[in-house]
């Protein structure tokens, strides 16, 4: 019998899957294929952090309090190691598959035993004058108790011999990656391209490292770990919000050890004495790899190859943007959606800039999630206050990984003067919002009123990630969505004072109630012969309670399309289950970040863009924010960007029980490829005359 959901964290791995994918396609150029390989090893470190940290602490709760989950823990960790152990399989044949692929290019990834004459005053030099001033070796003995080792950064474990002991001497030493490349280029000879990895250069030096201790041996075998990633933060009222959340990053730092990677040719003795001092025990993933720790630094990979992806092009110019130079005045004109990264993100920070100068606009309110490390929105809201707007922002602490910059971004603010509002007890505020209230005419005697207008998006306000992935930013200036935005802003101000929405639907007051409507209603459309449909596109989709109702949704006869990327506990395809269900997810170039959906409404489509996901914590734990598409003209761009996906069939992969990423065939010759389609049909809005699409 089909299970109707398979636990969320399987599906993850999945996913992760046709990353690794990617790696191995011959289609995409080959360093951008080393940096997949990266990617997956990067998800794969934040898998074990957080959701496998998550399933360990489960494993441990009483039997009774157990039937309440719907899956083992233990079970599920089990599926994990499975699975896990198969796609490293996979990672080690398509990075070899790589190197030679390099090799054919005159490129070689050498190790310290290949070294070339040639290269041995640059590497020596290199290794006295950058790397050794970073190396502080730890020797491991009685006399070190424990160790205090860092999360994800690399460690070489080092055994040698001096000519008259039998006994090896131990030590560690981290390879400093944080502040050098782990691939370093050496002069190319004849032509040809050579790179070392930092740890092999380090290597190549241990007998001049440890040259006063007269060692005749040197052998170093590589690990690192991943701790648990979960922030405790304790309710101490004599502390401030930013205390407790920079109390529980120390706390995170030497957190539980949920996973040690290392390399297979390990010493059993020093094997044995790193994880004692480690305190990992069985309960823990100890995973014998390769030579090669941190795949994730393949992200990082030089380009040496000098390859342009063909599905890269230049940004296309916004047309409802084009004959204007007031964005406040094209949004008042009409609404628009810039679709990253095919359009560019400029128009977000320029629409900060016009309204820090424009003497009429009065307060500026966003809400922040995750920002650049070298942030403009942080340098135009700064601005903004300078020039005597009154500045609000709803900056999240609690963004995983981002807590330590946010909590930087906060005390800066605050600096200028800007009021700071850590979210809501209780509750992570994930939605993307920018209100700007403005002061304007209202009749020739020049009495005002407020006008509102705002941004609606479905990512961060980023300016690196929107080169990275695809997002919808909606601006308006819409009274139906602007004055919900203005109320929710007051809530956030004063949380005790909740509005009405009628057009937004806010967790988690609103969405899951929104849905289930939206859901009943095409399957009552359906039971009477009318058309119904649900297109769905998303990053994640495991809400157990929803995915039922989709379930029946489909065997009542709506149909069901959805385009998800990552994380998906349905089985789609089923007969007698899920017939009506199909689902397919997008990896490549860009990271596929948009959510929007589509419901039928019996022939009236409803559009909706969202900040949320359909996961349990995104209904019930977080503030965000789905908000309609109300303007006909953006409504088809939506309509036509979910059918360009939907025809995909380059880069779509199946979602079915057989868990096998296999691509999709879609009849027909012609090939579709979402991401270069995008180019062509935004070019096309643009220069079909379309001036305010």
């Amino acid at each position: 019998m089909v299970k109707k959901h398979i636990p969320k964290e399987v599906s993850w791995l999945y996913f992760n899957g046709r990353v690794l994918q990617e790696a191995g396609d011959p289609n995409v150029p080959l360093v951008s294929r080393l940096k997949f390989l990266g990617i997956y090893s990067s998800n794969l470190d934040e898998f074990y952090e957080v959701r496998v940290a998550t399933l360990k602490r489960l494993a441990r709760i009483k039997k009774k309090d157990m039937k309440k989950l719907d899956h083992p823990p233990r079970d599920v960790l089990e599926q994990i190691e499975g699975i896990v152990f198969q796609q490293r399989g996979q990672l080690m044949e398509i990075y070899s598959g790589l190197i030679k692929e390099l090799e054919k290019r005159n490129v070689f990834l050498i190790n310290e035993k290949g070294v070339l004459p040639e290269h041995l005053p640059f590497v020596r030099d290199f290794f006295l004058e950058k790397v050794r001033p970073h190396i502080f070796p730890i020797r491991i003995d009685k006399r070190v108790e424990t160790l205090d080792l860092h999360d994800r950064d690399l460690y070489l474990a080092v055994q040698m011999k001096q000519a008259d002991q039998h006994k090896p001497h131990y030590y560690i030493l981290h390879v400093p990656t944080e502040v050098l490349p782990r691939f370093v280029e050496l002069p190319s000879i004849g032509g040809t391209q050579y790179i070392i990895m930092l740890d092999d250069i380090i290597r190549h030096e241990l007998r001049e490292m440890f040259a006063f201790f007269d060692y005749e041996t040197f052998e170093a075998y590589e690990f690192k770990i991943n701790r648990d990633a979960e922030l405790d933060i304790e309710d101490d009222i004599m502390e401030s919000y930013i205390e407790k959340v920079n109390k529980g990053l120390k706390k995170r730092k030497l957190g539980e050890t949920v996973r040690f990677s290392y390399d297979a040719e390990f010493p059993e003795e020093i094997l044995k004495g790193i994880l004692e001092k480690l305190s990992i025990d069985e309960d823990d993933s100890t995973i014998p790899a390769g030579r090669y720790q941190n795949t994730r630094d393949f992200m990082k990979f030089p380009d040496i190859l000098g390859e342009r992806d063909s599905s890269a092009e230049a940004k296309i110019p916004h047309p409802a943007l084009e004959d204007t130079k007031s964005i406040l005045a094209a949004m008042k004109r009409k609404d628009f959606i810039i679709h990253l990264p095919y359009h560019s993100f400029h128009p977000v920070i320029d629409l900060l800039r016009e309204a820090a100068l424009d003497p009429r606009v009065t307060h500026i309110k966003m809400t922040l999630y995750r920002l650049a490390k070298f942030s403009s929105i942080i340098n135009a809201l700064i601005n903004a206050r300078r020039n005597g707007k009154k500045v609000v922002v709803v900056l999240e602490l609690q963004a995983r990984f981002d807590e330590e910059a946010n909590i930087h971004w906060a005390n800066r603010l605050e600096e200028e003067g800007i009021k700071v509002i850590f979210g809501v007890q209780g509750l992570k505020v994930h939605s993307k919002l920018c209100l700007i209230s403005r002061q304007e005419s209202t009749d020739k005697k020049k009495n005002t009123h407020t006008v509102n207008y705002c941004v609606v998006g479905t990512g961060n306000f980023n300016e690196v990630t929107a080169n990275q992935y695809t997002d919808d930013f909606l601006f308006t200036a819409d009274k139906r969505i602007t004055d919900e935005v203005y109320h929710l802003f007051e809530f956030f101000e004063a949380p005790y004072k909740l509005g009405k929405f009628k057009y937004l639907a806010v967790s988690p007051f609103s969405l899951r109630e929104r849905v289930e409507k939206m859901i009943a209603a095409e399957m009552k459309n359906a039971a009477a012969g009318r058309d119904a449909y649900i297109h769905i596109k998303i990053n994640n989709l495991a809400d157990p309670d929803i995915a039922n109702r989709l379930y029946r949704a489909g065997d009542a006869g709506v149909k069901v399309r959805i385009i998800c990327r990552g994380m998906f506990s349905m089985v789609p395809g089923v007969e007698g289950l899920s017939e009506n269900i199909e689902a397919v997810s997008i990896v490549d170039r860009y990271l596929e970040h948009s959510r929007f959906f589509i419901f039928c409404n019996g022939g009236d489509p409803k559009y909706f863009i969202s900040s949320a996901d359909w996961l349990p914590r995104n209904f019930d734990r977080r503030i965000e924010v789905t908000c309609p598409v109300l303007d006909a003209d953006l409504k088809k761009q939506l309509r036509d960007i979910f059918d360009l996906a939907w025809s995909d069939n380059v880069k779509a992969r199946v979602i079915s029980g057989q868990f096998d990423n296999g691509y999709r065939a879609v009849e027909g010759s012609v090939k579709n490829r979402l991401q270069v389609e995008m180019f062509g049909y935004l070019k096309k809005l643009n220069e079909g005359g379309n001036r305010h699409a």
